[in-house]
């Protein structure tokens, strides 16, 4: 910015207090602030963005036959960005603009597992592990266990840990640089899918997710 760095650091106090930055601990330097996401989301949400990404997840929804969802992190929580229902009549009913725990969910799991070690520590750090079903894994070094599992798979995968009888699996939509800026997950009752059975639809789920690439982060192609 070619400005002194007395002023670079007024500045940057000034985008922290107003929640646009966030300033991370151990010298890591500043990371996108709660209001940078939501004034993301917006642009996100846009028409015909918001158009494509349903068309993405309604071929989705065609091939898997079950619920699918576009999801990005929220200030350590979950936000439902967009999502096609299947017609099925056993499903859960999650309407876009929605946040949900990081913890137990497919989408919120990746996230962490996705996150450098002290961003994770800190952000786990600060949220409660509250427990939503008999499964939801509230123990913190289980957890941790758990993330770099999901870390080294590069698949979050929700077993009954958000809403029992409820079973997920998500896979990341990384940006420009590599980073995961979302996420693309399918979710389906245990009385028509086991977790195994939704597994095997991770390639349909990688697809749909490199077509979501090309929509969102479009310099990139």
């Amino acid at each position: 910015m070619r400005v002194p760095k007395s002023t670079l650091m007024r500045l940057l106090r000034a985008m922290e207090a107003q929640g646009y930055l966030l300033h991370m601990p151990a010298e890591r330097g500043y990371v996108p602030g709660t209001r940078s996401s939501t004034l993301a989301l917006r642009m996100l949400r846009g028409s015909n963005i918001r158009r494509d990404c349903r068309a993405v997840l309604r071929n989705l929804v065609r091939e898997l036959g079950e619920t699918c969802n576009l999801t990005v992190p929220d200030a350590g929580r979950v936000l439902y960005v967009e999502r096609i229902d299947t017609t099925a009549p056993l499903r859960m009913h999650l309407q876009p603009g929605i946040w949900v725990p990081m913890h137990c969910t497919a989408s919120g799991k990746l996230f962490l597992a996705s996150m450098p070690l002290l961003e994770r520590r800190s952000i786990l750090d600060q949220m409660p592990l509250t427990r939503h079903s008999p499964r939801t894994i509230t123990d913190r070094r289980e957890l941790d266990a758990e993330l770099d599992r999901i870390a080294r798979r590069g698949v979050g995968i929700d077993n009954e840990e958000f809403v029992l009888g409820m079973v997920a699996v998500a896979v990341p939509v990384s940006g420009e640089d590599g980073k995961l800026v979302a996420a693309v997950a399918c979710h389906a009752p245990t009385a028509r899918r086991s977790l195994d059975e939704l597994l095997n639809s991770v390639a349909e789920l990688r697809t749909a997710a490199n077509a979501m690439q090309r929509i969102l982060c479009p310099a990139k192609y």
